[in-house]
């Protein structure tokens, strides 16, 4: 799995900076808003997750149009904030999943023999260079042919895996089902802090990849390190979360509440006019 990720690594010095470093910073900020703050802010994490989450599905799904995106990413959206504690109870599960797969299958992914552009090609031809780079729209339609790759490659791999790599997916997935149901606050934190670290692992990557740091490699070399650090990032994130998110939302009761009571001595207290 870490061929693939590599020869995307030495593909993306060709790419525009700017198709690097706007979602590069754009994952390390809201990473950073989901891993410490995500269980305080969890009504508007669900509504993005869920927008983002509808549009994808409106658009492989209904139609391929602008329309459909919207009216499905803003249904889901409702949805998903009207279900709050259901939605982050299948994310966490589903988390758990993604995560569990990428370390059952991660065997069973065949490496490509070559670049992967010999799997999907397209007109190395009418590749424009201008300068060291290649254009924005020509960087997109590779990462878009280097997604197709993994994803396929996936989809074989789940098919290779035996049995019982399936059941300790389910089983995590039932774990996580039913933390939800009974420890809600521990599983929505655990939830939060693990996405916004991804979010934050993942915007790293695609920074030092601009700066040609080469960091899928680093990680290949030293995986247990960076496990973990993924392990302690995710740890701190939910403890922070569970301590500071009741002491905001009490500080939060406390001043609704004292406005309450000053607008009920207001109207008891008799005004000059009516003495």
């Amino acid at each position: 799995m870490f061929e693939i990720a590599q020869n995307f690594e030495r593909t993306a010095a060709s790419f525009r900076p700017i198709v690097l470093i706007a979602p590069g910073l754009i994952c390390v900020i809201v990473g950073l808003f989901v891993w410490l703050g995500g269980l305080g802010l969890r009504r508007l994490l669900v509504a993005v997750v869920g927008a983002v989450g509808g549009g994808i599905f409106g658009f492989f799904v209904i139609g391929r149009n602008t329309m459909s995106v919207m009216v499905s990413a803003g249904v889901t959206a409702v949805i998903t904030i009207i279900f709050e504690k259901f939605f982050i109870t299948i994310l966490a599960a589903a988390l758990a999943a993604a995560l569990g797969l990428a370390i059952l299958a991660g065997p069973y992914i065949e490496n490509p023999q070559g670049p992967i552009q010999n799997y999907y090609p397209f007109n190395q031809e009418k590749i424009s260079y201008r300068g060291p780079y290649i254009s924005v729209h020509e960087s997109i339609h590779i990462v878009k042919v280097y997604a197709v790759f993994f994803s396929n490659r996936i989809k074989q791999a789940c098919l290779q895996m035996p049995l019982y790599n399936w059941a300790i997916i389910a089983v995590l997935v039932v774990i996580f089902i039913t933390g939800g149901f009974y420890f809600w606050r521990l599983t929505s934190a655990l939830c939060c802090a693990t996405l916004g670290t991804l979010l934050v692992f993942a915007g790293m990557i695609l920074l030092l990849l601009y700066k040609g740091a080469e960091p899928i490699s680093s990680i290949s070399r030293r995986t247990l390190f960076y496990a973990a650090v993924f392990i302690a990032m995710i740890a701190f994130g939910t403890t922070e979360q569970l301590l500071l998110c009741p002491w905001l939302k009490s500080k939060a009761i406390r001043r609704k509440e004292a406005k309450k009571d000053k607008q009920r001595r207001d109207e008891t207290t008799p005004s000059w006019r009516t003495t």
